[in-house]
């Protein structure tokens, strides 16, 4: 049953309420003209050719019937330069198909000419012709040319427009993420244009555009008012918003439209429970992952790379790499093939847990299985090997990598850098270094910070700051990394003075002190015997914003510093305030308060 021109009014302004507060989007019927210089150009043209050609490539009243997109440059010449005469008329099959070329091309200059030269010749404009420029400006990105196109339909070249045009240029804003333009142009079309109805297409990418924008109760509106338009929802309808849902963590109503939707009638695909799968995993409700993975068989939807993939990322950052193994085991079984992402992610997980060794081995099986590891693989397993104290099998691995042509990047060289300095190393690694700048790949705050921190733990504090000196000189490097390591690094090595001048020289660049670098003065001030200067900068941490508040570190460098002082009573206030902050003291805390009161029960006997 068709819906009415007064109940399609009342029905759009009700969809109207729902996506807009109080948009007042003007989308005037104004329309650029092609400028007086194209319009002369198109009436002063000659189109000569011989006769005696002319008879032999066209008959009278007939097409060109050309094939534009085989023969672009022949069409588009004969078309240019082809005479009117005797009885001959170019069809407007002819328009289309040039009309088709130029949008394909992108030339939307000869695209004009063409719509210009057909308002001239009073030839009929069809709906397809102004899709397939739509698109075309699309992917040019210009997505306010193709909302201006769509206005000249109709007052410029009175063709009608319908739900399909209309569709195309809602897909083009979106695609440019530009939502709320979307909303705009949806609001004003279909409250102000009664003949055009909203279908499941466009109600998809309304929903999709309300999504982005974290309007996800609005979207659901949306939804449930599709009915209304005569509109099924499908499976790219639940699909999105299952996504919206998931992404604002609200997994439980996501998971309630699997159910709805098969109620209704929409079978569920693989890309609809892998949403589901994502959005539980990241919730670190795995259990419920699992069972939506033996769902999908019952369902006859067969897992995916995606599906395990998303699933052994989970058990991964759970550090329940056991059973990510295992399910990779299941996945060969149900033959479904691995790819680099699936190792990848397994070999991350087991490097995070200390099971570097263990990496390799799954490295070695997935070379086996004709996958190539990308660098950060590598990079993962250079750096874990180094960790875990395998520097040997970490430079095999680093020889290994650049033996199969895989390029090494800024973080592989990094890793290296900072694996030879934990080896006690760092002349080793500034040889690494020099490699690295020689092969055009860039340093970064982490390589120089980790050479710095080689040198200061060898007691070579002048090379560190001949490290410090380069990066001083660098332009656009990340210098609070650096700062931090060389606070600590000069404080641990009894120059406090030194130390000072760097904490000014920060504050008199712009810089602003981390929590390492504020961990490391108050350190360096607690050794030097001046806890109450360091007292005095843990005060002004809590006055910073909340990423530069005390840390568990922070706590026991002052609670150690005042315990030595027999500052007992002070030293619980500081507790008490450590607790108040919502900082859990750790074992380390613990053994401070411990050796003191120990040492207050038993004092040391008098010989």
């Amino acid at each position: 049953m068709r819906i009415s021109k007064f109940n399609r009014k009342h029905l759009s302004l009700r969809l109207f309420s729902i996506l807009s507060k109080s948009h007042s989007c003007s989308y005037s019927s104004a329309v650029s003209k092609p400028s007086a210089n194209t319009e002369h150009e198109i009436q002063n043209s000659h189109f000569l050719i011989e006769p005696s050609v002319s008879r032999r490539i066209i008959k009278p009243s007939q097409d060109l019937g050309l094939n534009f997109q085989k023969d672009a440059p022949i069409a588009d010449k004969i078309f240019r330069d082809a005479p009117e005469f005797g009885s001959y008329r170019r069809g407007d099959s002819t328009f289309y198909s040039l009309i088709e070329n130029y949008a394909k091309s992108g030339d939307f200059t000869s695209l004009e000419m063409v719509f210009s030269r057909m308002k001239r010749e009073k030839r009929a404009f069809i709906e397809k012709n102004f899709i397939v420029v739509v698109r075309a400006y699309g992917k040019a990105h210009l997505p306010e040319k193709a909302v201006e196109l769509f206005t000249r339909m109709v007052d410029e070249f009175q063709c009608k427009r319908t739900v399909k045009s209309f569709n195309s240029v809602l897909n083009v804003i979106i695609q440019e993420a530009l939502y709320s333009r979307a909303l705009e142009f949806y609001n004003f079309i279909i409250v102000n244009t009664q003949n055009i109805c909203p279908n499941v297409l466009t109600f998809n990418l309304v929903i999709k555009a309300l999504c982005k924008l974290g309007l996800v109760d609005r979207a659901i509106h949306v939804f449930r008012e599709m009915p209304v338009f005569k509109s099924v929802p499908d499976v790219y309808t639940y699909c999105t918003l299952m996504d919206g849902l998931c992404k604002e963590d609200r997994i439980d109503e996501a998971v309630a439209l699997l159910d709805e939707m098969q109620i209704e009638g929409c079978f569920p695909s693989q890309v609809t429970f892998n949403i589901l799968i994502n959005g539980l995993c990241k919730k670190g409700d795995l259990a419920r992952a699992a069972k939506l993975v033996d769902n999908m068989f019952l369902k006859g939807c067969v897992p995916n790379e995606v599906t395990y993939n998303t699933l052994i990322h989970g058990l991964c950052l759970k550090g329940k790499l056991d059973k990510a193994t295992s399910l990779l085991d299941r996945m060969l079984l149900n033959k479904c093939i691995p790819n680099d992402v699936t190792y990848g992610t397994i070999i991350n997980g087991l490097v995070k847990q200390g099971r570097a060794v263990d990496g390799a081995r799954v490295l070695l099986a997935m070379e086996e299985k004709g996958h190539n590891a990308n660098e950060y693989v590598y990079s993962a397993l250079v750096s874990g090997l180094f960790k875990v104290g395998k520097s040997e099998q970490a430079l095999r691995m680093w020889k290994e990598m650049m033996e199969k042509g895989c390029k090494p990047n800024t973080v592989v060289y990094s890793s290296l850098i900072d694996g030879l300095c934990r080896e006690g190393k760092p002349n080793e690694a500034e040889e690494i270094l020099s490699e690295m700048i020689r092969v055009g790949c860039k340093p970064n705050a982490y390589t120089y910070s980790s050479l710095m921190r080689g040198f200061f733990e060898t007691g070579n504090s002048d090379k560190a700051l001949l490290v410090w000196k380069e990066i001083a000189e660098k332009d656009g490097m990340n210098n609070d990394v650096c700062h931090g390591v060389l606070i600590s690094g000069l404080c641990k090595d009894g120059k406090l003075k030194e130390a000072l001048m760097v904490w000014k020289h920060m504050y008199s660049k712009g810089y602003t002190p981390d929590v390492v670098a504020y961990s490391s003065m108050i350190h360096g001030l607690c050794i030097a015997g001046s806890v109450e200067q360091g007292l005095k900068l843990f005060n002004e941490m809590l006055c910073k914003e909340s990423d530069c508040k005390p840390d568990v570190v922070t706590y026991n460098i002052l609670l150690n510093a005042l315990c030595k002082q027999d500052s007992l009573s002070r030293a619980i206030d500081l507790l008490n305030n450590m607790l108040d902050q919502c900082c859990d003291p750790d074992s380390v805390t613990c053994n401070i308060f411990l050796t003191t009161l120990k040492g207050k029960l038993n004092p040391p006997t008098k010989w």
